[in-house]
């Protein structure tokens, strides 16, 4: 999950710094091939500044793909059931679907409760700092508090938008002020569209175990 702020940039003097830049966008690219679930696009501006982003928000820059979508590979031997005590828990608390948290995990971070994110997204379901301060996470990288943090933050978008599914799920990748600039509508971002078929996918199959 990322918050509101979920555009990042590097930006370089195309000129001097042609060298650096190179370097740090290799760099950037093999960090985002491991971790990220996003299109990578770059442009370079009128002062010859390049900018990398995972979200092409600005509509008068000419984007270029540089990276399409990587997805994580799935152990076979991974055990998707370890944490299902603490989903349960926390679904019977705020009254959701164990079946809906379990694919959020999944589609977040694979059931690692290590995983963090390019952008700052911790454990199991990827709360950002700040996201987790404001939910009384102390420690996201503790299995049942960012379960119960991250199915708390779930409730809150379903009953912000009246239990619409989707505008949740997409505020949980996005942000709710993504949701908002594009009139309450899946932001036209490939990262949040595909994000929203992969839960829909995974708790479509968990519903069904």
């Amino acid at each position: 999950m990322k918050n509101d702020s979920n555009i990042y940039f590097i930006k370089f003097n195309g000129i001097l710094f042609l060298w650096t830049a190179i370097a740090v966008l290799v760099a950037f690219i093999i960090m985002a091939v491991n971790v990220a679930h996003a299109d990578i696009y770059k442009y370079v501006d009128k002062e010859g500044v390049l900018h990398l982003t995972n979200v092409p928000s600005d509509h008068n820059a000419k984007y270029v793909m540089i990276m399409k979508e990587k997805r994580i590979l799935f152990h076979s031997n991974l055990d998707i059931n370890k944490y299902d005590d603490l989903i349960t828990k926390a679904a019977d608390k705020f009254k959701l679907d164990s079946a809906l948290i379990k694919a959020v995990i999944k589609a977040e971070s694979n059931f690692n409760h290590r995983a963090v994110s390019p952008v700052g997204a911790q454990g199991l379901m990827q709360l950002m700092p700040k996201t987790a301060s404001d939910l009384n996470v102390e420690d996201s990288f503790h299995p049942e508090k960012n379960i119960e943090g991250g199915a708390r933050y779930l409730r809150y978008l379903l009953n912000t938008y009246k239990g619409d599914l989707t505008l949740a799920l997409a505020a949980y990748n996005a942000g709710e002020k993504a949701v908002a600039k594009y009139n309450y509508n899946i932001p036209p971002y490939r990262e949040t569209q595909n994000y929203v078929k992969r839960v829909f996918s995974f708790y479509k199959s968990y519903s069904n175990q």
